[in-house]
């Protein structure tokens, strides 16, 4: 069976036993790995899982979302509604620092403003809003502060690739500039791509990760022929 539709057969039906997502309101096509989604969603959440379920497929290389958020009946929300709704989520969550967050509310779509010292809270924050009933897009602009050299950044990345065991840390390049990391080489899978990109995040002071990894299929080893 050709690779293209073997992939979309396994993502169409990684969507339909989610039951959190109505599978056939979603188009799946497939090209040389590249997966694009497209159709609509309920909700913004509903976009972000579709898009993670055709991310756990293996041999999908790269997943382009032409989701569109529909919202109809008690899911509209006025943009002040949604903005106080946001503001208390942001309150309650642990792991957003309090008074470091501004957002901004226009046509349902959420902008995030402000500074904060760890990737994981900026994360946090848009994950807390994303999943709100009324949101469509969000827009997460939050900064990382920087809290360390390149040079101590770069050896904090290789050695945190080495202890994770991503199967071809000799095969990633790491490069730091400022607060700037830039991955390049190649993996086998988009979750071992996906996995050397949040252990770069992980760092302290990390405010931008560059993924130039690709993802390098596999080659098949044919047996050898037995001696006649």
């Amino acid at each position: 069976m050709n690779t293209d539709i073997q992939i979309r057969d396994d993502i169409q039906r990684e969507l339909f036993y989610n039951s959190g997502i109505n599978a056939a309101s979603i188009g799946v096509a497939v090209r040389d790995g590249v997966v694009t989604l497209s159709g609509t969603v309920d909700t913004y959440a509903q976009k972000l899982e579709a898009v993670r379920a055709a991310e756990r497929i293996p041999q999908v290389k790269a997943v382009a979302c032409q989701l569109s958020v529909r919202l109809t009946g008690p899911a509209e929300r006025t943009d002040a509604d949604l903005a106080r709704a946001s503001a208390n989520v942001l309150a309650w969550n642990s792991r957003v620092p309090p008074d470091r967050i501004r957002l901004t509310v226009e046509n349902s779509w959420i902008r995030l403003d402000g500074t904060v010292d760890w990737q994981y809270q900026k994360d946090a924050a848009g994950e807390a809003v994303a999943h709100l009933w009324g949101v469509k897009g969000i827009d997460n602009r939050i900064t990382v502060n920087p809290l360390a050299s390149a040079e101590k950044t770069k050896e904090l990345v290789q050695a945190a690739l080495q202890r994770c065991g991503i199967a071809v840390t000799q095969n990633v390049l790491v490069e730091v500039t400022n607060d700037q990391v830039a991955l390049y080489g190649e993996v086998r899978s988009i979750a071992e791509r996906q996995a050397a990109e949040r252990i770069a995040w992980a760092i302290p002071g990390i405010a931008d990760v560059a993924n130039h990894l690709a993802v390098c299929q596999p080659v098949a080893v044919r047996p050898a022929k037995a001696a006649g």
